[in-house]
């Protein structure tokens, strides 16, 4: 990492810095690779990207009630004030580290680095913005100043979608200097066609994303589906890992009684027949039965509700069985299955029912497929009262009643949630909630907020919402 990036290294904890000042001075620093190969920045940023994903997942699964803390009164779960410094940096570090990648690529004239760059850039920067809204970017990785100003959030949405269109247009060049090696790329194995697919499944989340706005385009989106995805062998995963996934080290902590990864009630009662009356197959590959042999989750800001104690296992957690989060299972990023469900969506809101429903049940199929559910058992579930319904019934509840579950665990499913103003069946406020209504954002990092307070934003409240959601 070049010095230009002191910005981001910035955000360190002082002490860290006062007692490490030229560790990051590269000219002085032997430890670290002046100029690394383009496919080891490669390496770094699929991982870091994929990773992020995660991170960012282990926050936002607390607000859609995927998850819930096994104590009472857990911050994440009731809305508090939370100082989510770490996630701020990784992101950032993240992203100073693909633009390193970008600039050495285009100084050696690799269009294929820059065009995986850009999206991955994109990628980071709309976790950023889906979180914080406005943030440091047009002069955050610029020598000039350590206290970046803040750009608008909706011009992080814009530059996120220009991303994306150059990246398509870099990847299409024939004449790259460098070729993604298979065995750096930790998402796509340097398959150029599958990260072009992937530049317009984002491009089509994003333009979906603003769903509320006037200014919403579904043929667009439709568009964008149409040069993507046509199988879940396309989906964008990222498996490098140094040893576990990151979930199935959140199981195998719990397994230990360092107690984290616990289900939602709100997320069982989704998929094991209480809410919409039908068992969801897919529940058996998501977690494990309770010692009770039932699936029963844990109610946000209330915790463990026993009758028996922590390490009973009378509620149901994350676990290493599961195809997402199993030892080697790989962190989805953008899936063909949620793509499915976008199409729907769009297609809906053009008025083609017929059009919609079939992507619908085209997105139950793939996610079943993925998961490794039967063909009985997934055509069992596509007959049932609550699943089935023809074009003439059918609505947007139905999609994101689904889409709900495809997105298990991904950091998208927060942007749903906000878009749906939370109406999923049964939805309820955590138990002591810090706000009367569901949250819409996080705060600002004290770490931000301690280094470069003057140009960070106001806010007034979590329940404030992002430019996309008003």
């Amino acid at each position: 990492m070049k010095k230009n990036f002191r910005y981001i290294l910035a955000f360190l904890l002082i002490g860290v810095i006062s007692s490490c000042k030229d560790y990051f001075d590269l000219d002085n620093n032997p430890n670290l690779v002046v100029n690394p190969p383009l496919n080891s920045l490669l390496s770094t940023t699929t991982q870091k990207t994929g990773l992020n994903s995660q991170t960012v997942a282990d926050i936002t699964s607390y607000f859609v009630q995927y998850l819930a803390n096994p104590g009472a009164g857990g911050s994440t779960d009731t809305y508090q004030i939370t100082d989510y410094t770490t996630t701020w940096d990784t992101l950032y570090l993240a992203m100073a580290d693909i633009y390193d990648m970008k600039a050495k690529a285009l100084a050696e004239g690799s269009s294929e680095h820059v065009g995986v760059a850009n999206i991955l850039m994109s990628y980071n920067l709309t976790l950023v913005a889906d979180m914080f809204g406005d943030a440091p970017y047009s002069e955050a990785f610029a020598a000039t100043t350590l206290t970046p100003k803040y750009d608008p959030d909706e011009e992080l949405y814009t530059e996120s979608l220009r991303l994306l269109d150059e990246a398509v247009v870099e990847l299409a060049k024939t004449d790259s200097r460098v070729h993604l090696s298979a065995s750096d790329d930790f998402i796509h194995h340097g398959n150029v066609a599958n990260w072009v697919k992937t530049a317009y499944a984002l491009k089509a989340r994003l333009l979906n994303k603003v769903s509320k706005k006037p200014n919403y385009n579904p043929a667009a989106v439709l568009e964008a589906i149409s040069l993507s995805y046509t199988s879940n062998a396309d989906d964008a995963q990222m498996s490098g890992f140094l040893g576990l996934n990151p979930w199935a080290s959140i199981a195998l902590d719990n397994s230990q009684l360092i107690l984290d990864g616990w289900l939602s009630e709100q997320f069982m009662e989704h998929i094991n027949g209480v809410s919409y009356g039908v068992l969801d197959p897919r529940i058996a590959k998501i977690t494990d039965k309770t010692v009770n042999g039932d699936y029963k989750g844990t109610p946000n800001g209330v915790g463990n509700v026993g009758p028996g104690t922590n390490t009973v296992k009378d509620e149901t957690y994350i676990t290493r069985n599961s195809p997402l989060t199993s030892d080697a299972a790989p962190l989805i990023l953008v899936s063909f299955a949620e793509l499915k469900m976008i199409e729907a969506e769009a297609q809906l809101r053009l008025a083609n029912p017929t059009a919609a429903h079939a992507a619908y049940l085209a997105g139950i199929t793939a996610h079943m497929n993925k998961l490794g559910v039967t063909p009985a058992e997934s055509d069992a579930y596509l007959a049932s009262a609550a699943v089935s319904t023809s074009p003439a019934t059918f609505t947007i509840d139905h999609i994101f009643q689904e889409k709900f579950i495809i997105t298990y665990l991904n950091p998208e499913a927060w942007n749903d949630a906000r878009r749906y103003d939370y109406k999923y069946k049964n939805f309820t406020l955590p138990a002591n909630a810090a706000l009367p209504t569901f949250i819409r954002r996080v705060a600002y990092p004290v770490g931000e907020t301690s280094k470069n307070g003057p140009n960070v934003p106001t806010v007034s409240s979590l329940a404030e919402k992002v430019w996309w959601d008003e």
